[in-house]
């Protein structure tokens, strides 16, 4: 993927001033020079430009805060006054695996007050004859080279004045805010659930009192039917004696 297109992609619908980390890892720059990266990005503080085939950074942008710049695997031999005069606050740069051979190409790296840490594994220029003790002489602002101090002692993982925690804690803040919004949402499938669960249940209520009405509308039913059947045993004794009356008032009259 080209530079340009991996900017792009990397903004996620953000203005360029709102970056404050960018990644272009292994994406292809355009004839060994840095493109489509801006003065725009005026708020950047860590940049990543690891394998993507560059020979110079004469085409960075002026970075006020960019305080951490990856350029490792690429095939940089020198050029470095645009990292001191584009870069002012950088404290951290890592060089490794490019084509550095001589001492003099660090030279400018002297215009950078707050460099703190530079690394240059497997470039040429460590293999020189007391190597590390030239470097320290020559940049005596720096604290570690290689991830090393002078007197041995290794670098600590995190980097210094909580770059790597400033950005942590912005992620851990959008995932704070995702989970607050996937919880919102949890909350109203349930009450939508419950709702519907509450209307079923007042639905089987509502089926079992009608049930329950039709039970005593039935027995209601029943009990006159009863009433009318007690009725009309009566009623044939009572026609059976008007009978008897009548034959014998029939003789009489005889």
């Amino acid at each position: 993927m080209e530079m340009k297109k991996r900017i792009n992609l990397e903004l996620r619908n953000r203005k360029p001033a709102e970056v404050k980390e960018l990644v272009l890892d292994n994406c292809r720059s355009d004839d060994g020079k840095i493109t489509g990266l801006t003065a725009d990005f005026e708020n950047l503080e860590f940049l990543s430009m690891i394998n993507v085939n560059l020979l110079s950074v004469s085409n960075l942008p002026k970075l006020n805060k960019l305080r951490k710049l990856e350029l490792s695997d690429n095939r940089i031999s020198g050029g470095l006054e645009a990292l001191a005069e584009k870069c002012p606050s950088l404290t951290h740069l890592n060089l490794s695996g490019n084509k550095i051979k001589d001492l003099s190409t660090l030279d400018p790296l002297k215009k950078l007050p707050s460099l703190n840490s530079v690394d240059l594994f497997n470039c040429e220029v460590t293999m020189l004859m007391d190597y590390r003790e030239s470097v320290l002489e020559l940049l005596p602002q720096l604290t570690y080279l290689d991830g090393f101090d002078a007197d041995d002692q290794e670098a600590p993982d995190s980097d210094p004045e909580g770059l790597d925690d400033d950005l942590d804690d912005e992620d851990e803040d959008e995932e704070g805010e995702e989970d607050e919004d996937d919880e919102e949402e949890d909350c109203d499938e349930d009450g939508v659930v419950d709702e519907g669960l509450d209307d079923e249940d007042d639905d089987d209520e509502g089926a079992e009192e009608e049930e329950d009405d039709d039970d005593e509308d039935e027995d209601d039913d029943d009990s006159e039917d009863e009433v009318v059947d007690d009725a009309a045993p009566g009623q044939k004794r009572k026609r059976d004696v008007e009978d008897d009356g009548e034959e014998e008032e029939e003789e009489d009259d005889e």
